[in-house]
């Protein structure tokens, strides 16, 4: 089952800013080898079941360490047989916006 999953994860209580651990993060993003698009708010991430959720794990495992408390949401789209959704329905959308 293909799974596009956004992914928001951040200590609480280390601060104003949480670049330093939110990069951290991203770099095991980037480092997992799948399709993936960072956002201001959120990292957007897809693959297979079984791959996006180990990672999501990986990523709390980096932060759990040195933070007391870790903010996690995850929203999840999952979808039999689809490919390239990251860019894919972004497209679809804005091909719809310039044709109207």
């Amino acid at each position: 089952m293909s799974v596009l999953a956004e992914l928001t994860i951040f200590p609480t209580g280390k601060g104003g800013s949480l670049s330093q651990y939110v990069s951290r993060v991203v770099k095991l993003i980037r480092d997992s080898g799948l399709a993936y698009e960072l956002g201001p708010m959120g990292t957007c991430v897809e693959g297979e079941w079984d791959e996006v959720m180990e990672l999501a794990g990986r990523c709390y495992r980096e932060l759990e360490p040195d933070c007391d408390r870790v903010y996690i949401v995850m929203k999840l789209d999952c979808r039999r047989g689809a490919k390239d959704r990251i860019s894919g329905k972004v497209a679809s959308v804005e091909k719809r916006i310039a044709q109207s």
